[in-house]
């Protein structure tokens, strides 16, 4: 969701500017900062965003920049010589001496200088700053689309890793019936003068090996992790989905940590939950 985009227009005398920013968000969270003449377009800009950005922490800004000339304070000349005409006429009723700097004291008179009107938005100047604002979403987006592709290579790479990895475990798997029998058959040898059933032993054994047995959870995963892929080659925004898929896999894998009771095994899904871990953290960028 991480993406910076910017674009400008110039109409008239003006340049119009916007620039968007996006970070990771659970939502749409949008923050304006508009130009005066821009305001009463904020609700639909808001809309906009939130339709083509989908979610992210969002900061938009638009502004426009003036020529020079166009943005001077303008003389009110009128004013002027109104004010001319009162100074004269007191100073000749009262036999004042007249300024020594007209230009200087008529300037400093109230509302001689005044700010150039502020233009009205008209539908010549929204059409151009609605282009600007789109071709400023066009480059952001351009910039998520090539982040969001590396970003999926790294989670299929890790999705395979995670599949390996529990593949691997199979070998250790057989071998730990083996293990678990002999070490209860060895147990009951050290005990003197004990004897037991040997058919007993056999249904103890299936019980407590039945209670260890990681098959259904090695099929889940697996299943989650091909719809984990499935989910990825979607064109549409689905990080949301991705999250929860993770975070089933992650059940998966503790489940079968607690049953691993074999050093082999737990050190794969260590691995297991490294891979898995990485995989949230980027979930966090994707839409």
């Amino acid at each position: 969701m991480t993406g910076f985009g910017k674009a400008e227009a110039v109409i008239d005398n003006k340049t119009i500017h916007v620039e968007i920013k996006s970070l990771n968000s659970k939502n749409a969270d949008i923050q304006t900062r508009i130009a005066p003449i821009f305001r009463e377009k904020d609700i639909e800009i808001r809309q906009l965003l939130a339709s083509r950005l989908v979610r992210g922490k969002i900061d938009f800004s638009i502004w426009v920049e003036k020529e020079t000339a166009a943005d001077a304070q303008v003389i009110n000349s009128a004013l002027v010589e109104n004010y001319h005409q009162q100074i004269l006429s007191i100073c000749q009723q009262y036999n004042i001496e007249e300024p020594k700097d007209w230009f200087v004291s008529l300037l400093r008179m109230p509302d001689v200088m005044t700010k150039a009107e502020e233009d009205e938005l008209t539908d010549e100047l929204w059409a151009a700053a609605l282009a600007t604002v789109n071709k400023a979403l066009d480059n952001i987006i351009d910039y998520r689309t090539q982040e969001g592709k590396a970003l999926q290579e790294k989670f299929l790479e890790k999705a395979d890793n995670i599949e390996k990895l529990m593949l691997s475990i199979e070998p250790y798997e057989k071998e730990r019936v083996e293990k678990i029998r002999a070490r209860i058959e060895e147990g009951l040898k050290n005990i003197p003068n004990v004897e037991y059933d040997r058919n007993r032993l056999e249904q103890e054994l299936i019980y407590y090996i039945e209670k260890l047995d990681i098959s259904e959870e090695k099929q889940r995963l697996a299943n989650h992790i091909n719809y984990f892929r499935e989910t990825i080659l979607n064109e549409e925004a689905q990080g949301k989905k991705l999250g929860f898929i993770s975070q089933e896999m992650g059940r998966e894998i503790n489940t079968t940590g607690s049953k691993s009771n074999q050093a082999e095994m737990q050190n794969i899904v260590v691995k297991m939950k490294d891979e898995l871990e990485q995989i949230k953290e980027q979930v966090l960028n994707a839409l």
